[in-house]
């Protein structure tokens, strides 16, 4: 927008992708659809979430179509239009958008006229210089196999990746919710080892960081995730 360029614009997610048109003239921006970011760790990464892997494909081919409509001046371009992709139900479906008066970037008096830190405004956190402090799944096995009381398993995922496996006995609250769900947490003189867990390790340790900032002193990230106990540990659940 800032260079008066317009932006194809394509996103992808799981089994899902969008489409659309940006900052043509009259019509919205990015800024338009999303005001604002999701909350800090709220979306996983790639390794995490993973892509169906012929979706890129199919949104980069409407990327595609769109810019090259865009530079012969012919066609109906999707501006103003967002168009939804959903590869598991192979059904397409069209929003309708609308340039937002009050838009920072684009509106009537934008405030926005030059590039920001897109690291502070997405909520990036620059990678911590030294380690969370971690366990194995086979130490998280032997502690779950005699019965220690002293520990509290967390489970930071979303509820969907939730109902595909877990680890017996583990809390669920997702990363997301996380800060204002502390009070769920066992704290103070007494309190269990905390042991959290996510897909791969990532979120978890995000967690991790977060609680130990809030004043828990006894937590620990899973080494690999709920894949790493899978394959070492149970193998009889279901791997996404």
């Amino acid at each position: 927008m800032l260079l008066g360029k317009p932006n194809a614009y394509g996103s992808i997610f799981r089994f899902e992708g969008q489409a659309s048109v940006f900052a043509v003239k009259g019509g919205p921006c990015y800024r338009c659809l999303y005001p604002e970011p999701p909350p800090p760790g709220l979306v996983p990464s790639c390794a995490e979430g993973g892509v169906l892997g012929v979706l890129p494909g199919v949104v980069g081919t409407i990327q595609a179509t769109e810019a090259i409509k865009l530079i012969l001046g012919t066609g109906q371009p999707l501006v103003g239009r967002l168009l939804l992709y959903d590869a598991f139900n192979m059904r397409f479906r069209e929003l309708k958008l609308r340039r937002d008066p009050a838009c920072p970037v684009c509106g009537d008096h934008p405030t926005v006229k030059a590039l920001i830190d897109y690291d502070q405004f997405c909520g990036v956190a620059p990678a911590a210089s030294a380690p969370v402090p971690e366990t194995t799944v086979a130490e998280l096995k032997a502690r779950l196999d005699r019965g220690d009381t002293n520990l509290f398993v967390l489970d930071v995922r979303e509820p969907n990746e939730y109902q595909i496996c877990r680890i017996a006995g583990s809390t669920l609250i997702p990363l997301g919710e996380l800060p204002r769900r502390l009070s769920e947490l066992p704290q103070g003189p007494g309190a269990p080892d905390i042991v959290v867990h996510c897909k791969m390790g990532g979120r978890s340790a995000k967690a991790v960081r977060t609680l130990t900032e809030k004043g828990f002193t006894r937590v620990q990230n899973l080494k690999g995730g709920i894949l790493e106990w899978i394959d070492k540990i149970d193998p009889t659940q279901s791997k996404y």
